[in-house]
């Protein structure tokens, strides 16, 4: 079997080679990218920080009543981020917060336009899925050697990195949104003399908003997954005392922050949590 190894394919150069070309060629597109992204980042983090913890708090609250109409779920919300000043996670929650939204932003403004080109375009999809298979299974921890080639260290190759894992979740279902719209909907649509715009806006938008909706919880949910691999590039918030637990093996400070995330998960979650609207 030495021939069959002697000669194998050599896809770690060819994506070597491709990254050195990037680097070397796109040098001011990757630093307008960096640049852009560091001004959203330091823009949500100056929201966050700024003011009072507790107009923060009440901010989400009532972000949370205007989705939810739900009295229980802002409790829930106001006592979930009472436990997070209480555990004196504050900082690194905005930090990771400001990772999360930033992701959604960028992941949300790319996935869903193509999501609804590829519902709009079947062939496209066809070559669009094997590479959003390849995005969602390639191990995260890869991500992160062509992000801080590109970037450096700091937060914007965490967002990079959580970007590119994330963002299959919005596309395939806002893809799933949009082709599964009914046909006798899209008809009477065309028959009522909808141009393809209005058809886009006024059926399969509205129709498929609970699925968007989904892609952005998975997005949300997603983003979180990668705060502590984030870390492991310089990003800050929760995943860096997850890290430094790790390294010192001090089980107290790991369950304390991993117990953080998973509240922040939570609370994430039932915010946006569309079908538990009554």
């Amino acid at each position: 079997m030495d021939w069959l190894t002697d000669n194998k394919i050599p896809v770690g150069k060819a994506a070597k080679s491709v990254f050195d070309w990037v680097r070397d060629n796109g040098e001011f597109l990757l630093d307008g990218l960096s640049t852009v992204m560091e001004a959203m980042i330091d823009a949500i983090l100056w929201v966050l920080q700024t003011p009072n913890p507790l107009i923060v708090v009440a901010a989400f609250i009532g972000i949370t009543w205007y989705l939810q109409r739900s009295w229980k779920t802002c409790i829930f919300v106001f006592f979930g981020f009472l436990f997070i000043l209480n555990q004196g996670y504050w900082e690194e929650m905005t930090e990771s917060l400001t990772l999360v939204l930033s992701a959604c932003v960028v992941c949300m403004a790319i996935g869903v336009p193509i999501g609804i080109a590829a519902a709009h375009r079947p062939n496209l999809y066809v070559y669009l899925r094997p590479v959003l298979d390849l995005m969602q299974t390639l191990p995260t921890f890869v991500y992160l050697i062509p992000a801080i080639v590109f970037f450096g260290i700091g937060m914007v190759p965490g967002l990079i990195a959580t970007v590119i894992f994330v963002l299959p979740a919005p596309i395939r279902l806002t893809y799933l949104g949009i082709h599964s719209t009914p046909k006798p909907l899209l008809e009477a649509a065309r028959a009522f003399g909808a141009s393809p715009r209005q058809t886009l806006f006024k059926v399969e938008l509205p129709y498929a908003f609970p699925q968007i909706m989904a892609g952005l919880n998975q997005t949300i949910m997603l983003s979180l997954s990668m705060v502590v691999v984030a870390a492991l590039v310089g990003a800050d918030g929760l995943g860096v005392p997850v890290v430094r637990a790790l390294n010192q093996v001090n089980t107290a400070l790991g369950f304390e922050s991993g117990f953080v995330i998973v509240v922040v998960a939570i609370i994430l979650d039932r915010m946006l949590n569309v079908g538990a609207r009554k």
